[in-house]
C-alpha cells in the first residue's frame, strides 16, 4: 500500500482488457489507418491502456468537410434544442463518471479520486453551457432616428478546430466543446495522443446524447495533424491548449491566415505566504496546488514566495507535509499523488531538477531523488520542494510536474515584485489576513486569476479562465466570456418602411 512519499509503492494493479480506439468521422465511427498508437499505463508502462491505429491527413479532409455540410442546420437549430443535447451529455458523463473517472486515472496518472472528479466536471461545464440556451444571445439598443431600433445578434463563427492537452482529457475539452456547440458552432477534435481513450469517451457521451452526424468530429493523432488541423482552409476559428512554444507557433500560422485564435498556455503560478497568514491553511493549499494532479496542471503551484520573519517555521512545516505525501498506484484508494504522464516526462523533469541542484544557490529541502523501489519502472517522481537564494531556470521555466521552487522576500512588496518577475501570468495565491496587503495584491499581481486564502489551482466554470502575459492569447474561456470568441456581433439597424421620415 502506498504510504509516503519515501517509501509508497504502486500495487500490482487487476488486470484489464485494453480498449479499442476509433475515429468519430461524418458522424461514422472507424477505425485510423495510420501509424499504430499504444496508450500505455504511465504508472506501469508496460500495462496497455488502448490500441488502435492513428488518422491521417485523408481523414481530416472528410471531417471538416463534413462539418461544412452539418453547420447550416446544426446553426439553425434553435438554442433551446442544442441546449438539451448539452443537458443529455451532461447525464450521460454523470452515468459513467465512476467507470471513466478510473479509466482517466489508469490512462493519465492522476488519482481515481480526482479523475471521477474531473468527469463529473466536465458534466457540470456542459450542464453550464445547456443553461446559456435560455440567457440573452443578443442586445437591442436605442437610435438617433425616431422609429428605428438596432440589434447587435450573435452568430456562430462555423467550424471551429479543437486541440486540447493531456492532463485534463475530458474537462479542457468540454469546456470549449460545450460553448462551440452551444452557440451553434460545429467542431473537428485533435486531443492530445497521450490521452486518446476519455477522448474517447467525451465523444461517445456526446454521441449518445443525440449530437447530429457531423457536427463533432474526433481525430487521434499526433501533434503534426493537430498543426494541419489549425491551418485547413475549411476551418474558421481555433482554440488550443498546450504549451507555449506550440501556442505561439499556431498564432503566428493563424495570424497569416487571418483566422481567430483562443490560446491557453504556460503557467509559472506563485504562491505568497506573508507573516500575517494563517501558516495550517497556507501550507495545506500550497500543497494541495503543487502536488495534486502531480502538478501537471497550467495552474499548479510551481513557485513559493516567503515573508522572510516567517519562513524558517513555513518551510519546515511545509516539507514535513511534502514528504508525507502518499505517492503510488493512482487507483489505490490511499495514493495522494500518481504518476507524471509519461517516462519521457519523468526523465525531462528529473533532469532539470538534477541540473538544478548542481548549481550555487539552490538547496534541495525534500524529494529531488529518483525512487529506487518498485516505482523506478514508472512514471514516478518524487515530490520536490527547492529552496533558491536569487533568480535561477528552477523559478522561470515551467517543468509541468511536481516541483516547487521557493524564494524569501523582505516584505509584501518584494513578494509581489517577485511574483510579476515572470513572462507568465496565468494563476496567483495570496495568503494573508491582512487587508492592505490583499487590497495591494488585487491592484497589482498581474495574473489572470487570482486566489486570496486559497490555492492557485481551480476554476468555476460560470466565470472567465484565462491568463496575462504570455500565459494567454485571445478571448477568455469559460462563463459568458466564451460567447466573445465562440460568436460574432451582426449589426442590425431596424427601421419600418414608409411612414414619416
Amino acid at each position: 500500500m502506498p504510504h509516503s512519499a519515501s517509501d509508497a509503492s504502486p500495487a500490482g494493479g487487476t488486470a484489464r482488457a485494453p480498449r479499442t480506439l476509433r475515429h468519430l468521422i461524418a458522424g461514422t465511427w472507424q477505425p485510423g489507418d495510420g501509424a499504430e498508437i499504444v496508450d500505455t499505463n504511465p504508472a506501469r508502462p508496460g500495462e496497455t491502456v488502448a490500441v488502435g491505429q492513428l488518422a491521417r491527413e485523408h481523414d481530416l479532409d472528410r471531417a471538416v468537410t463534413a462539418a461544412r455540410e452539418a453547420f447550416p442546420k446544426w446553426a439553425a437549430t434553435p438554442h433551446p434544442v442544442r441546449g438539451r443535447i448539452l443537458h443529455r451529455t451532461a447525464d450521460v458523463l454523470d452515468a459513467h463518471a465512476e467507470q471513466w473517472g478510473e479509466e482517466l486515472a489508469w490512462e493519465e496518472g492522476k488519482t481515481r479520486a480526482e479523475g471521477i472528479a474531473e468527469v463529473r466536471r466536465a458534466a457540470d461545464i456542459f450542464r453550464y453551457y445547456a443553461g446559456e440556451a435560455l440567457r440573452p444571445v443578443g442586445e437591442v439598443f436605442a437610435s438617433s432616428r425616431a422609429g428605428e431600433q438596432i440589434q447587435v445578434i450573435r452568430r456562430p463563427v462555423g467550424v471551429v478546430a479543437v486541440v486540447t492537452p493531456f492532463n485534463f482529457p475530458i474537462a479542457i475539452p468540454a469546456w470549449k466543446i460545450a460553448p462551440a456547440l452551444g452557440y451553434g458552432n460545429v467542431v473537428v477534435w485533435k486531443p492530445a495522443s497521450a490521452v486518446p481513450l476519455l477522448a474517447l469517451r467525451l465523444a461517445e457521451a456526446l454521441v449518445e446524447a443525440g449530437l447530429p452526424e457531423g457536427v463533432l468530429s474526433l481525430l487521434i493523432s499526433g501533434g503534426a495533424l493537430g498543426g494541419r488541423l489549425a491551418e485547413h482552409p475549411g476551418v474558421d476559428a481555433v482554440t488550443f491548449t498546450g504549451s507555449t512554444a506550440i501556442g505561439r507557433g499556431l498564432i503566428a500560422s493563424c495570424g497569416r491566415l487571418a483566422r481567430p485564435i483562443q490560446t491557453e498556455m504556460g503557467g509559472k503560478n506563485a504562491a505568497v505566504v506573508l507573516a500575517s497568514a494563517d501558516q495550517d491553511l497556507a501550507a495545506a493549499e500550497v500543497v494541495a496546488g503543487a502536488f495534486r494532479s502531480t502538478g501537471q496542471k497550467c495552474t499548479a503551484t510551481s513557485r513559493l514566495v516567503v515573508e522572510d520573519s516567517v519562513a524558517d517555521e513555513f518551510l519546515d512545516l511545509l516539507t514535513k507535509r511534502v514528504a508525507d505525501l502518499r505517492v503510488g498506484d493512482p487507483l489505490e484508494e490511499r495514493t495522494e499523488m500518481g504518476p507524471v504522464v509519461s517516462l519521457q516526462a519523468r526523465d525531462e523533469i528529473q533532469q532539470a531538477v538534477d541540473a538544478g541542484a548542481a548549481r550555487p544557490g539552490v538547496e534541495l529541502l525534500t524529494g529531488g531523488r529518483p525512487y529506487d523501489d518498485d516505482r523506478a519502472t514508472g512514471a514516478f517522481l518524487r515530490p520536490t520542494v527547492v529552496e533558491l537564494a536569487g533568480d535561477d531556470e528552477l523559478w522561470r521555466e515551467e517543468l509541468f510536474g511536481p516541483v516547487l521552487a521557493v524564494r524569501r522576500a523582505r516584505d509584501a512588496r518584494h513578494a509581489f515584485d517577485l511574483v510579476n518577475d515572470s513572462e507568465f501570468g496565468l494563476s496567483a495565491a495570496v495568503f494573508t489576513d491582512d487587508f492592505r496587503a490583499v487590497s495591494q495584491a488585487v491592484d497589482e499581481v498581474d495574473v489572470g486569476i487570482l486566489h486570496i486564502n486559497s490555492e492557485t489551482a481551480g476554476a468555476e466554470p460560470h466565470v472567465p479562465f484565462g491568463g496575462a502575459k504570455h500565459s494567454g492569447y485571445g478571448p477568455k474561456e469559460q462563463g459568458r466570456a466564451a460567447l466573445e470568441f465562440f460568436t460574432r456581433t451582426k449589426t442590425v439597424y431596424l427601421r419600418a418602411s414608409g411612414g414619416d421620415r
